[in-house]
């Protein structure tokens, strides 16, 4: 798999079994860190990615088996910060169609 500068990447949050660099892992846990810029191709299988501020610790410098092309438009991307809790989970059966008498 390729990539050309300026594609975007998620970047595989768990590369190795047993190996936790970017929290625990559990069921429902994403799977990747999403949208990341390919800033530069270094040699034949690695890039380098523009990535988000809470992650300036970790090199920027990834291998491609770790990347993801990311399908989609960035702009239709939700973050988990910008999801709202709502107090009240019900909602309201509406009767569609009669099915059986």
């Amino acid at each position: 798999m390729e990539f050309a500068v300026g594609d975007l990447v998620f970047l595989k949050v768990s590369p190795m079994k047993g190996v936790m660099r970017f929290g625990r892992k559990v069921k429902l846990s994403p799977r990747g860190i999403g949208s990341c810029q390919v800033v530069q191709r270094i040699g034949q299988v690695a890039y380098k990615l523009d990535l988000p501020p809470e992650l300036e610790a970790v090199h920027p410098v990834f291998h491609v088996s770790m990347l993801r092309k990311c399908l989609g438009y960035p702009s239709r991307i939700t973050h988990i910060e910008d999801v709202q809790d709502i107090e009240d989970l019900s909602y309201e059966e509406v009767l569609v169609t009669i099915l059986d008498r």
